[in-house]
């Protein structure tokens, strides 16, 4: 028997399989076995030697010109005998070049790169699990607000250690940069509740509410939450970000060994930045809510002095400290958040994408859940 293949797509390597007698097989190969004509060849002659039992395989590789990696694991896999087992294989003819590389190989590497399907766990030891991926997260949290804590505590006693420069590097960055989103945002949240709100009221003849509706509402909830929440997504992650990049970096070591701690140097500096901007922006966005709502009041032909006689009735000065109250408590959890998840980078390319993702899922989910217990609260005292 004797059959001849060319590997497409052009000639890159020819292989010729022909019998020389009983139980013996011949293998010759010529051309260019790389990365792209080795996987095609392995098939072929995979098909071929099963469908052909053989005692004897011998296999002539004087004329390959080019052999990369690829085409150096399958004259292992081949010579090696994984293809026929029950054979006696000899290799010949291969260059010196190409045969001090493959005597680099081991089938243990082989072996180690086979896929396997692991082993699917139980419900309880998922259950298992995570309950203990929560419990360690909470542990390496109040870790970290302790060292927070303390950092603060210590901060009015040595004030020069405080990087202030880098407070205001920061606060421009996060802060000021990011007021054009924000009032965006505020300005269409507050026409978009204006005008959904316009219509319904109109069918009682008290569109004028609209008015009492948007002040409290972007004053006491949307304004923080919205101006937070921009906040998680947009300098929440670059603090997470810039943090995991320095853990990868080995950075967060050198400070250790040069005898600075991580928290003091780069965390607290955030922190108060967060504290800073993040009240500040909330009223920006309390405002910039407010307006879009006058400007939908202004288009029904509201006059500008009605419009603010209603505000001045339903907004009063305690929800604007309220408001404000939720925009200090949000920022520190934001920038707690996010340079915890930075902290918590470990390595591999994607590790620094997961703790940025990880901050702004949790910064959000924290910021609605304290919401959420802010809102019973002032329900519970308004009894």
């Amino acid at each position: 028997m004797s059959s001849e293949k060319t590997i497409p797509p052009g000639p890159q390597v020819h292989f010729e399989l022909r019998k020389a007698g009983e139980g013996r097989l011949v293998l010759v190969l010529s051309g260019q076995l790389n990365a792209d004509s080795a996987p095609r060849l392995w098939q072929e002659l995979k098909q071929k030697l099963a469908a052909t039992p053989a005692t004897t395989l011998e296999i002539d590789a004087a004329g390959l010109t080019h052999c990369d990696s690829a085409g150096l694991a399958l004259l292992y896999f081949l010579s090696t005998g994984q293809m026929t087992p029950n054979a006696q294989v000899t290799l010949s003819g291969l260059k010196p070049e190409f045969q001090k590389e493959l005597q680099s190989f081991s089938i243990k590497d082989y072996q180690d790169l086979q896929s396997q399907q692991p082993a699917k766990p139980s419900v309880a030891e998922e259950t298992g699990m995570a309950i203990m991926g929560m419990a360690g997260d909470l542990k390496e949290m109040a870790v970290f607000i302790g060292q927070v804590a303390s950092a603060l505590v210590a901060m009015p006693f040595h004030p020069r250690q405080v990087r202030w420069s880098e407070v205001l590097r920061i606060f421009e960055i996060a802060g000021v940069n990011a007021l054009p989103i924000v009032s965006l945002i505020s300005l269409l949240v507050g026409l978009i509740i204006a005008f959904e709100a316009a219509q319904p009221l109109a069918q009682f003849g008290a569109q004028i509410y609209v008015a009492n509706l948007i002040g409290l509402v972007m004053v006491r909830e949307l304004g923080p939450v919205m101006t937070a929440i921009l906040l998680a997504g947009r300098s929440g992650s670059a603090f997470a970000a810039e943090l995991g990049t320095m853990k990868v970096n080995e950075e967060l070591n050198a400070l250790e060994t040069m005898g600075l701690d991580p928290v003091r140097f780069l965390v607290v500096q955030r922190l108060l930045a967060s504290l800073l901007l993040t009240p500040l922006l909330t009223i920006f966005s309390m405002f910039t809510g407010v307006l879009g709502g006058v400007i939908v009041m202004l288009g029904l032909d509201f006059p500008m002095p009605m419009i603010l006689r209603q505000l001045e009735s339903s907004v009063q000065i305690r929800d604007i400290a309220f408001g404000t109250g939720k925009g200090f408590v949000f920022g520190i959890i934001v920038a707690g958040i996010s340079c915890l998840r930075g902290m918590q980078t470990k390595e591999g390319p994607s590790a620094v994408g997961a703790s940025t993702t990880r901050s702004v899922v949790s910064g959000i989910l924290l910021i609605v859940v304290v919401d959420a217990l802010f809102a019973a609260l002032m329900f519970t005292l308004k009894k």
